[in-house]
């Protein structure tokens, strides 16, 4: 960071860590780490994306747990700095879930939010 600017966070619950490396490996990548992403779209304007990639691009943030890495490149961590990755289990689905503190809004199915 340069000088003078903190440093940016984003931070994966051990849960997050845990389904993050079943997923590497049920998908015989066990190296592979989970890629955040926001992108426009979704019914409040900004949506997160989720995909396994095998290694990190230049300017990511990688956040490492337990030897599973997420990676978040420059311009979504913009929208995610500050933020939490959990997992999230119920009866009608499981999925990851994203507390961030920039959102002001989202939608019903929590992909979709909206900043200020």
């Amino acid at each position: 960071m340069p000088d003078g600017q903190p440093a940016r966070a984003f931070h994966v619950t051990p849960r997050a860590a845990e389904e993050i490396a079943a997923i590497a490996a049920r998908e015989n990548r066990p190296e592979a780490g989970l890629r955040v992403t926001v992108s426009a779209g979704g019914c409040s304007g900004l949506q997160y994306g989720f995909a396994l990639e095998d290694a990190a691009g230049e300017d990511d943030l990688v956040v490492t747990l337990g030897g599973t890495r997420v990676f978040v490149d420059a311009v979504s961590l913009d929208f995610l700095d500050g933020s939490q990755l959990d997992w999230h289990e119920a009866l009608i689905g499981s999925h990851f879930v994203v507390r961030n503190p920039q959102a002001v809004s989202g939608c019903g199915c929590g992909v979709s939010f909206a900043v200020a």
